[in-house]
């Protein structure tokens, strides 16, 4: 598969407005679940102001579905730093370049800012961008879903319970 670790990203404004979009996921583990993005993004100020968040990857080819919902947090500028020093130059500079969400008059800006910051920066690299990090997602509640025959699918739901985890069987 094309990106299998591209998930919808779900947030939320204080008012309860949802906003959704695709993000790539760089890693998991027994914490959670770790991606990357501009903070001054739309994205950005929702998960600052409303830190539920909810995640969803989509296997069409496989029918398996997987669902996170739980609250999201800002990662250690070390683990920040480490990610975008492995990231190449071109995804680096970009980073500076970018407005993310902000209205633009043209593309032309972003190519001239960047042809700037590639003069500014030959010779050595950029250091992260204040306004650029990484996020992790603590989920609370982890459901798996497998298509099945006669839309029998099949529903698996991990709920934190304590120091563990409880699972149900969920109809379709």
């Amino acid at each position: 598969m094309r990106e299998p670790n591209a998930m919808t990203l779900a947030t939320a404004t204080p008012q309860g407005k949802p906003a959704a979009r695709v993000v790539l996921l760089k890693d998991v583990d027994e914490q959670g679940f770790r991606f990357f993005t501009n903070y001054a993004s739309a994205k950005g100020e929702e998960m600052a102001a409303n830190a539920q968040v909810a995640l969803c990857f989509w296997w069409g080819p496989l029918e398996r579905q997987v669902r996170v919902e739980g609250r999201v947090e800002k990662l250690p500028a070390a683990e920040s730093d480490a990610y975008y020093n492995s990231r190449p130059r071109g995804s680096r500079l970009g980073a500076w370049v970018s407005p993310q969400s902000q209205v633009i008059a043209e593309r032309a800006l972003l190519e001239d800012r960047l042809a700037a910051l590639e003069a500014e920066y030959a010779g050595h690299d950029p250091e992260r961008p204040p306004h650029w990090g990484g996020y992790l997602v603590v989920p609370d509640m982890v459901e798996f879903w497998q298509g099945g025959p006669n839309r029998l699918h099949d529903r698996l739901r991990y709920t934190r319970a304590g120091d563990g985890w409880r699972l149900e069987r969920l109809a379709p």
